[in-house]
């Protein structure tokens, strides 16, 4: 009886040992398979760290052009509105030379009307 008892405690033993195995193995199996999740997902931020930094290079690059564009059209808009006071200026003061080129026309030609011819001395 006692031979009888010892081996079925010993098989009992034995089927324990082979599920705690499989326990194990499943564990170590759904360990390695979490890891290779970890991996990947680890490559993925790796790469979009990457493309985060380039396209954080790249708006600094941008920022810096635009910032000089703007320098640039504000230097250009400056100059133009210089020209167009003097473009203005000119125009103003043209219209006065016509003006009293014409006040000095009509006054000449008034003038000469009036003026009489002198007499032709006597021969």
């Amino acid at each position: 009886f006692t031979t009888l008892l010892y081996t079925i405690k010993f098989e009992s033993m034995t089927q324990q040992a082979a599920v705690l195995q499989n326990c194990n193995n499943e564990l170590v199996k759904c360990i390695e398979d979490l890891c290779n999740k970890r991996d990947a997902l680890q490559r993925d931020i790796t790469t979009e760290e990457e493309e985060k930094n380039k396209l954080q290079n790249d708006i600094r690059i941008l920022s810096e052009r635009l910032a000089k564009i703007n320098e640039s059209l504000a230097k250009k808009i400056t100059t133009r509105n210089e020209y167009d006071k003097t473009i203005s200026e000119t125009e103003n003061a043209y219209m006065k030379i016509l003006e009293s080129s014409q006040s000095l026309l009509q006054v000449l030609k008034r003038e000469s009307t009036s003026l009489k011819p002198s007499p032709k001395p006597d021969s």
